[in-house]
Order: structure tokens, then C-alpha cells, then sequence
């Protein structure tokens, strides 16, 4: 636990009461006195302020940067337009996805957001770009939050004239008390939401702001994984892997038609020749589940076509209880030509239950276009 990192608003989540946990090599809160369950519904009904500082901020620079990070990346960065931002993955030889991330174009610079677990690999992966002319610099002075919720907008905008402007996945630089705030209209909820980059030491007063506004509440990660699995997001080293392509993991839409099999910029990223001859026409896909009943079904969980016998087909990629579904539910890559309403059956303490195979988000993101 002693070498555990801190972010700069360790000490706001212990006096909060937070349950601190280790995630990713950081010291951070899984959960309030709220609880899981009430923090996951105050977010749906309200706003909910979750620190993601453990997350990896980079900056490239350079002429010619978007064009460069299209040579990891199989998205159309160079039509990315300035103040807009997208998501994207780096991907390996094999087709396999290596992390997915969120690239701004701010203008004279990329700003790009990494998951905490990943950062030190991808950071090192983007620095294949330097030979190009690309700088590529790791930003160790922010700290990022993320305020999520039907009343996000409102809150945040009372702070700072202008976040209400914006749609989603803008980015703007809105100014606080004197200090820049990197601001993007997204997050990983399914809610409405902004996520806010700003100078470290100013992050617990930024954060207490927020708390002060009705409405607002601290959220730990216990939540923030229901609400994304709610929403059908996936996350890195579930549902997507290095052995995991992007079609399989139901992520195809991220790569544009000028970067497809015919497009002006086709391929030229790793992978292309396993992951473009895929893109709809993927053998396995990633799926929702439904269980039968109240009793969650947890990753790693073996999936079967029958109650008895039959043939393993996959295995829980995330799952658990869902407080704004009142039920449980899963996501896993099985075979794609399953149709919604199957019924498939996962084994649970050696015996097999029914799980009907659904679409994905569980929960209708309410994003502001």
C-alpha cells in the first residue's frame, strides 16, 4: 500500500470518508458513505464528481502530428476538426487492441487521454513518433476530473460561463478563479458530463466548488463501472485486449471510412490486414446478457449453447448488478451469429442458468449533441 500513488485529491476523499482501494498502482476511492448502489443512482438522477487524475494526459506536438498518430491509431485524425475530440485505439500487429483513448485537436497541439493502467506503455508507444519530428509529453501536473449526470451542465456552468455551450465531445480551455481548465463534453457513464483537466494544485479547491453546488456528490469507482457497463462501454482488459480485435469487441464504428478498405487514407496502422477484412464480417462479437433472476453473473464466467452438454461458446467479459436496470447484467464475445433473444446458459457454482443474449447500452446514453 506504501507505494501506492496519491492523486492530488487524496486527502478531499478521506475526509469524505472514502474506501480508499489499489487500482492500476493508485490509492483510489471505490466508494462514500453513500454507497455503491446510491451513488450510482444519484449520478443518473443528479451529478456525480468521480477524480479520474489516475488516468494517463499527453501532449503531441508538431507538424504533421495528426497525420503521424494515424500510423498507431485506425481513426481519421487529420479530419479531426480544432475544439472537437474522438476516440480511438492503438493496436498491435495481430489486430489486437493495445488501449483505447480519447484524442483532442486543440489546435496547435493533441491532447490525448490514456487509460491509468496502460499510460506507461502507450506513453511509450507514441514516443515511435518522435522520429517523425513529433514531441510527446507526458502531462504530470493536472489532475482530471469528471462530472457526470443530468445536472452536470447546470453545475459546471455556474462555475464556469461557457462549459454550457458546448456539445458533445467539444473541448474548449474555460478559465476558473485564474486558472485554465481543459474541458471536454464526455465521459464514460452514458450520462451527460464534462471531463476537466486543471493544474494539480488547484484540483481540491475546483473539487470542493463542485461539491458545494445542489445536487453535487462524490463517486467512486464502484460506480463508475456499473454506470459504464449500464451504458455498454467496455474497459480495457475486459472486453478488450491484445488478443481482442475491434470488431470483436464491437468497436468498428471507431474507425472512419477514409481509414476502411477503399477510404483515401486506408490502413497504414498496425494491424490493418487483420482488422479492415473484419469490420462486418467478424466471426465473434461482443454481446449483452441478461440473467434469469437477481444473481449477477461475473467476468470469467464460462458461457454454454445448452443447459446440459453442448459447447462452450465464451465467457463473461463484465458483468454484475445493475441499480438503474433493477437486475443483472453481463457483456461477453461469443459468436456473432447468435441473435438477440437466444437464450445461452452460464455456469454458476457447477450448474448452468439461462441468460438471454441483448443489445447494447442496457441504459440510453443521454448525451448532449
Amino acid at each position: 500500500m506504501d507505494d501506492l500513488r496519491r492523486t492530488p485529491l487524496h486527502d478531499l476523499h478521506a475526509s469524505l470518508g472514502a474506501k480508499m482501494v489499489p487500482f492500476a498502482g493508485w490509492d483510489m476511492p471505490v466508494q462514500y458513505p453513500m454507497g455503491v448502489l446510491n451513488e450510482h443512482l444519484h449520478t443518473r438522477a443528479a451529478a456525480g464528481l468521480f477524480d479520474v487524475s489516475h488516468m494517463g494526459q499527453v501532449i503531441l506536438r508538431g507538424e504533421g502530428a495528426a497525420k503521424a498518430l494515424e500510423t498507431l491509431v485506425p481513426a481519421d485524425i487529420e479530419g479531426l476538426a480544432r475544439g472537437r475530440q474522438r476516440y480511438g485505439l492503438f493496436t498491435n500487429e495481430s489486430g489486437g487492441i493495445l488501449d483505447d483513448l480519447m484524442i483532442a485537436n486543440k489546435g496547435d497541439h493533441l491532447f490525448l487521454v490514456v487509460n491509468a493502467a496502460c499510460a506507461d506503455q502507450d506513453i511509450e508507444h507514441l514516443r515511435k513518433l518522435e522520429a517523425m519530428g513529433i514531441s510527446v509529453e507526458a502531462v504530470t501536473d493536472r489532475a482530471l476530473l469528471a462530472l457526470q449526470g443530468p445536472g452536470a451542465e447546470a453545475a459546471l456552468d455556474a462555475l464556469v460561463p461557457g462549459a454550457a455551450a458546448m456539445r458533445f465531445m467539444d473541448v474548449a480551455d474555460l478559465e476558473w478563479n485564474g486558472i485554465v481548465l481543459w474541458v471536454s463534453r464526455s465521459g464514460y457513464t452514458g450520462e451527460d458530463g464534462f471531463e476537466i483537466s486543471l493544474p494539480a494544485d488547484r484540483a481540491e479547491d475546483f473539487a470542493r466548488a463542485l461539491l458545494a453546488r445542489d445536487g453535487v456528490a462524490p463517486i467512486g469507482l464502484g460506480a463508475r463501472d456499473s454506470l459504464r457497463l449500464e451504458a455498454g462501454l467496455p474497459l480495457y482488459g475486459h472486453d478488450m485486449s491484445a488478443e481482442v480485435t475491434p470488431a470483436q469487441a464491437g468497436l468498428g464504428w471507431s474507425i472512419q471510412k477514409i481509414r476502411r478498405t477503399g477510404g483515401a487514407r486506408e490502413g497504414g496502422f498496425p494491424g490493418a490486414e487483420v482488422i479492415l477484412p473484419e469490420l462486418g464480417a467478424a466471426t465473434r462479437a461482443r454481446r449483452g446478457l441478461r440473467p434469469d433472476g437477481r444473481a449477477p453473473i461475473r467476468e470469467g464466467v464460462a458461457l454454454f449453447d445448452a443447459a446440459e452438454g453442448g459447447t462452450e461458446i465464451g465467457t463473461v467479459t463484465s458483468g454484475g448488478f445493475g441499480p438503474s436496470l433493477g437486475g443483472p447484467m453481463a457483456m461477453a464475445i461469443i459468436p456473432a451469429d447468435i441473435p438477440d433473444d437466444a437464450t445461452v446458459y452460464a455456469e454458476l457454482r457447477g450448474r448452468r442458468v439461462p441468460v438471454t443474449v441483448v443489445p447494447t447500452p442496457f441504459v440510453k446514453p443521454t448525451y448532449k449533441r
